[in-house]
Order: structure tokens, then C-alpha cells, then sequence
């Protein structure tokens, strides 16, 4: 369930990073935190659901 999780997470982070690289044309600290707190959350939900 942790494995799940974390290969959840780092996917959703990456998805959310490249978008905003693409859009912005670069990464910021907000990037950085957006990143992190979807990172986050995503674990959470996934451990939770499992």
C-alpha cells in the first residue's frame, strides 16, 4: 500500500511540475510548494482509500 502510494504521489508531482514548467517557463518557489502539497496529498488519499 506504501509502494502504491509513494509511485502515486511521485507521479502526481511530476505531472504537476512539467505542466508548470511548460506554462510558466520555469519553476518558482510556489511551484516548489504546489509540488509538495499535491505530493502530499496524493500519498494521503491513496493510503487512505487503500
Amino acid at each position: 500500500r506504501a509502494g502504491l502510494a509513494v509511485v502515486a504521489a511521485a507521479g502526481a508531482a511530476e505531472l504537476l511540475l512539467r505542466r508548470c514548467v511548460r506554462r510558466f517557463g520555469g519553476v518558482t518557489g510556489d511551484v516548489f510548494g504546489g509540488v509538495a502539497e499535491t505530493a502530499a496529498t496524493t500519498a494521503l488519499v491513496v493510503m487512505s482509500l487503500g
